[in-house]
């Protein structure tokens, strides 16, 4: 295994650990999880869907259909996130097997170099029915699997998309791709490798969130994506599918609970040595999950069963948020709702004014440079809501500072629980 994997992945760590900010209120949530005493948890599949064959495997064996059978034969659904084709992606260069550019220098082709239309939603439409038709989800991966914006740590030669436009269309572009061809609408996305920043000082929860969208994050490894080296191929694939399986059996002997409400990340496609062994781990990963009485659902599904990661559906203001949070920022953007905290203005302005049209609010005002006030820089995150929030009468400018205008949400100690219940009366 290349060294530049385990560096990364490190450094990675590092970094996010010292420069992400913390969560702020978002109309697109990332959910890597529930709040849930229940033992039900989500698979989600990501570059697919595939005919790549199965490796090493069975001859005439087919990877997305063979996870199919599998999940069927558990009764267990899955949420398949999918992207349209890489097919347009060239010209490039293949990359070295086992390193990051494995499936191209500067960019993605899936399922392998030169073999992009045995993948997507482009070249498989029938994996993409079976996949509607047996009850499972589809979620976005983007159309082309092109990175938002620029990642030098790895991915330091990849191309990545010009602005929030761009990311914007790519997402539009394999949403509407599925609603014509099967009538069925995606609701989640997942940004390809994770690369949020966008130029300008945009982000992939902007786009997601200008597509009314919600971010698909995981909180679970199953480790498919990464090549484990040994004396041979065939140790190799055996200690691969070990890998995918002994941090899933460890978790749960150590808390059976463990799993619960959590997001399995899965590959529907090859590890970066071109094989394939979530194949043979995803039917010993269900067996171990079944032993424990665990039902492996969609996300959606998850989060009908409770919708945040901090509180679970039998808190006071759960229902509430739920309704809120489809036409605002009521939640923060890791799917925390934190209902007991004291609430505060931009509490306010995010429940009521924070959809869909204060993030075209918000884009306007940071590339005009202008805020309508003094103490709510163009640069936040809450500009646009705060601006629309002062046009619907909500704030007031008083000596060019943002006021609540109305005196109930003025009140000493007032939380957001207390405040969601007050806007959900307005909206």
């Amino acid at each position: 295994m290349s060294l530049l994997i385990p560096i990364g992945k490190k450094i990675k760590r590092i970094a996010r650990g010292i420069r992400t900010p913390p969560s702020v209120l978002s109309y697109a949530r990332r959910i890597n999880s529930v709040r849930t005493s229940e033992r039900i948890c989500a698979m989600t599949f990501d570059d697919g869907p595939s005919y790549a064959p199965v490796s090493p495997g069975e001859e005439g064996k087919t990877l997305t259909p063979v996870l199919l059978d599998i999940l069927k034969h558990y009764g267990a659904k899955g949420t398949f996130d999918i992207i349209g084709t890489t097919a347009d992606n060239y010209p490039d260069i293949a990359g070295e097997a086992g390193t990051p550019s494995w499936s191209g220098v500067r960019f993605d082709h899936y399922p392998a170099f030169g073999k992009d239309k045995l993948a997507g939603a482009v070249n498989c439409s029938e994996l993409v029915r079976r996949i509607i038709d047996e009850g499972h989800q589809l979620s976005n991966h983007g159309y082309a699997h092109i990175i938002f914006g620029k990642k030098s740590i790895i991915y330091g030669k990849r191309a990545y998309l010009d602005s929030l436009e761009d990311a914007v269309s790519d997402i539009r572009k394999l949403n509407e791709l599925v609603k014509k061809e099967h009538s069925y609408d995606i609701g989640f996305m997942r940004p390809a490798h994770y690369v949020d920043n966008i130029k300008g000082g945009f982000s992939s929860y902007d786009a997601i969130g200008l597509n009314s969208m919600q971010y698909l994050g995981a909180s679970f490894d199953g480790a498919g994506w990464l090549p484990v080296k040994a004396e041979s191929i065939e140790a190799s694939y055996k200690a691969e599918v070990e890998a995918c399986v002994a941090p899933l059996r460890e978790a749960l002997e150590k808390d059976p609970d463990a799993l619960c409400g959590k997001i399995i990340f899965q590959k529907d496609g090859y590890n970066m040595a071109l094989r394939t062994p979530v194949a043979d781990a995803l039917p010993l990963q269900l067996e171990i999950l079944k032993e424990y009485g665990y039902r492996v659902v969609t996300v959606s599904d998850l989060m009908e069963a409770s919708s945040f990661s901090d509180v679970s559906s039998d808190n006071e203001y759960a229902e509430i948020f739920k309704k809120l949070c489809e036409k605002s920022a009521a939640a923060y953007s890791d799917n925390s709702i934190r209902p007991n905290d004291k609430a505060t203005r931009a509490d306010l302005v995010m429940m009521a004014c924070g959809g869909r049209e204060a993030i075209e609010e918000k884009i306007r005002l940071r590339r005009e440079k202008r805020s309508p006030f003094k103490d709510v820089s163009y640069k936040s995150e809450y500009c646009g809501a705060f601006s629309l929030a002062a046009k619907q009468g909500l704030i007031e400018i008083r000596d060019g500072r943002a006021e609540p205008a109305l005196p109930a949400f003025g009140e000493e100690g007032i939380t957001r629980g207390m405040c969601a219940e007050k806007v959900l009366k307005l909206v």
